[in-house]
């Protein structure tokens, strides 16, 4: 295998690991730009994950491979409900938000594997008809290099992906409701003086992360698992929170710490398969993105300073 063929190989499916982690990793930056720290994007992936598989199963024969859009349209919608039980403990009764949101971890993946046993009479689904399926972008696939390495093996939810980043960065920065959103998650007291509703602001944020993490597991158990269990997320939620901190909490950041991850997972699990990588024991390779995420929360890649608010519950009029 030449150099050019393990780019082929390597890059689009790097692109394909790292889609989930965007999708999540953005909604977090969402909720902590606000002050609510989202431990819980595991278990709303979960969530997810589970939604978009049962939808695709159950509703396949309705609207034939369109069920992949009404998949994820029903995984957003899950996943922003399932974010609200942090969004009131956090936000309304000022609870911990890191007991909560491991709490919220620990009951999504309780939730979807009762109902997986309830509904299919076993431990996991059956196979999906109908996965998201890879496809070449016409014209621009013709490019030399970059059309084969970039468009050629492309998934929707990938493009979905990028554009979600683009549009969170000009949310975030570029309008009003984004320095509102900014402004609260730094000072929620000078935000509230301004008349600025932070209790409003951070549920509104919250619920992003939850849509936007609902959407990412169903992106992954549909394009990677192609069913579901209890195990088909196993720890990309808490990539995606690596990745929103390797990110600096900024959209495109996370967009790029995303792909980084992305790439550390396609080494784990294609390294087999890649001259000269191949050589690396196989357990170092599988370890790899786990180690780079405790590296990337440890803080040991770069310096990173978190919204000052981040974690700390408003209580109107305290100073």
């Amino acid at each position: 295998m030449s150099l050019l063929e393990m780019l082929y190989f390597i890059v689009p499916s790097a692109i394909l690991y790292a889609t989930p982690l965007i999708f999540a990793g953005i909604g977090g930056v969402f909720s902590e730009r606000s002050g609510v720290v989202n431990i819980g994007l595991e278990g709303i992936m979960v969530i997810g994950a589970f939604t978009g598989i049962y939808v695709n199963l159950e509703y396949y024969d309705v609207f034939g491979h369109n069920v992949i859009w009404v998949a994820i349209l029903a995984s957003l919608v899950t996943g922003l409900l399932f974010s609200l039980l942090l969004a009131v403990a956090a936000v309304s009764f000022r609870a911990d938000q890191t007991v909560t949101g491991v709490a919220l971890n620990m009951l999504g993946v309780a939730i979807a594997v009762f109902l997986v046993k309830m509904i299919y009479q076993k431990g996991q689904t059956d196979m999906i008809q109908a996965p998201i399926q890879r496809f070449e972008i016409p014209y621009l696939s013709d490019i030399p290099f970059f059309g084969k390495l970039l468009f050629h093996d492309v998934y929707s939810v990938s493009i979905l992906a990028f554009a979600v980043a683009i549009l969170a960065w000009f949310v975030i920065y570029k309008t009003p409701f984004g320095l509102r959103l900014r402004a609260v998650g730094e000072h929620p007291m000078a935000a509230d003086t301004m008349g600025v509703n932070v209790t409003k602001m951070r549920y509104i944020a919250v619920m992003i992360s939850g849509a936007l993490g609902g959407i990412g597991g169903a992106a992954f158990a549909m394009t990677v698992a192609s069913d579901f269990s209890g195990s088909t997320i196993a720890g990309q939620g808490f990539m995606a929170i690596a990745a929103m901190i390797f990110g600096k909490w900024h959209p495109l950041g996370t967009l790029g710490a995303a792909l980084f991850f992305g790439l550390a997972q396609t080494l784990s699990i294609t390294g087999a398969q890649i001259p000269y990588i191949k050589e690396i024991p196989a357990v170092y390779l599988q370890i790899l993105p786990y180690v780079l995420t405790i590296f990337a929360l440890a803080g040991f890649i770069g310096k990173a300073i978190a919204p000052k608010a981040s974690g700390q519950p408003y209580i109107k009029g305290k100073r």
